[in-house]
Formats: C-alpha cells, sequence, structure tokens
C-alpha cells in the first residue's frame, strides 16, 4: 500500500517512501520526473511531483464504473511524450488513453467485453507504447 523508490547510487538496500496508504499496482514516471500511480481500490490514475505529498486526478473519476470517465481494477501505465497516460483497465478489458487535461478516456484497445476476439482482451496487464505510437498489451 505504498510506493518505493530505491536509489542504485546510494549503497544500500534501504527505500525511501514517496507515498503511502493508496493501493498502488502501477507506477511510471514522465520526463519531468512526475509518478504516475494507478489505484486499484479508488480505480483512478493520480500524478505527484516527486518530494509533494499531493496529487492530481488524471485518469478515473468517482470509484468503479464502465464509462468513458470510469475505470475499473487500473493495473499497469504507460505515460508518452505528450503526457498522455496509457491505463490496463482490467475490469473493463480495455485499455484506455488520456491525454493530459481530459475529462474523459479515449477506448484504444479491447472495449468490446472479455474474449480473444482482435476487438476484445481478457483482464489486460502490461502494455507499451513504442516511439511510433504502436500499443502492445500483455
Amino acid at each position: 500500500k505504498r510506493g518505493v523508490r530505491w536509489s542504485r547510487r546510494s549503497g544500500t538496500t534501504q527505500g525511501e517512501i514517496l507515498i503511502d496508504g493508496i493501493a498502488c499496482y502501477g507506477l511510471a514516471v514522465d520526463e519531468q520526473r512526475n509518478l504516475y500511480v494507478s489505484d486499484v481500490a479508488k480505480h483512478d490514475v493520480r500524478r505527484y511531483q516527486l518530494g509533494e505529498k499531493h496529487s492530481t486526478l488524471v485518469a478515473g473519476v468517482n470509484g468503479d464504473g464502465d464509462g468513458l470517465n470510469h475505470l475499473s481494477e487500473p493495473k499497469y501505465l504507460f505515460v508518452d511524450r505528450d503526457h498522455s497516460v496509457y491505463v490496463s483497465d482490467r475490469n473493463n478489458h480495455r485499455v484506455m488513453k488520456w491525454v493530459e487535461g481530459a475529462k474523459e478516456g479515449i477506448v484504444v484497445a479491447g472495449g468490446k467485453g472479455k474474449g480473444n476476439a482482435l476487438t476484445q482482451l481478457h483482464y489486460p496487464s502490461g502494455l507499451f507504447v513504442d516511439s511510433l505510437g504502436t500499443l502492445y498489451v500483455a
């Protein structure tokens, strides 16, 4: 229930707690060293400036749901150069893209129920977006 950082240069195995009291699952860091965290209990994604305790909501609102403004157990994250956040929306069987400042996400993969068709996902997990914008989903 926390996010911890270990410095490879410190020469120790002691970590530093960055955020506490959150059911975090996925983590990502952008070029400005903002930390993005998926909270599977609150069904949202938040951005933290390193060293700060307050956060900014960047994806999901008002708990669990399946609308374009909701997430259901968000797991893995990827943040691109434009600060768009890609989220594996596990229980909705889709990957959502949230453009910076957006109130709703865009379904970029799945979203047609659970299954094995090319328009469906089955509890998506890991994801990655390459430099050409191609999305890869596990």
